[in-house]
């Protein structure tokens, strides 16, 4: 029994200290986004400051998503993507 908590307690230790629990993903939780042309005009001008070439080529496919889905009338995919636009802006992640 002595030896089976011992093993038990090893082991979840083994686990709460492994780089895996580190590696979490973002999950922090945004302001309510809605899609409307002035959000998106705000954010845009946001996304063309970004210095990091690649972040800044992501998140403009981001915004790219938001506007063609907003065209369509779809704001909740409209919002999932400007959503993740904005977790690309140094700082607002």
């Amino acid at each position: 029994m002595f030896k089976t908590t011992m093993t038990l307690a090893a082991l979840g230790l083994a686990l709460a200290l492994s780089p895996a629990v580190a590696q979490a993903p973002n999950t922090t939780p945004l302001p309510p986004t809605t899609c409307s042309a002035a959000e998106l005009a705000k954010m845009n001008a946001e996304t063309a400051k970004i210095t990091d070439a690649d972040k800044k080529a992501a998140a403009m496919k981001e915004m790219t998503l938001a506007t063609d889905l907003m065209a369509k009338d779809d704001m909740k995919g409209c919002a999932a993507h400007l959503g993740n636009a904005i977790r690309m802006i140094p700082g607002r992640s």
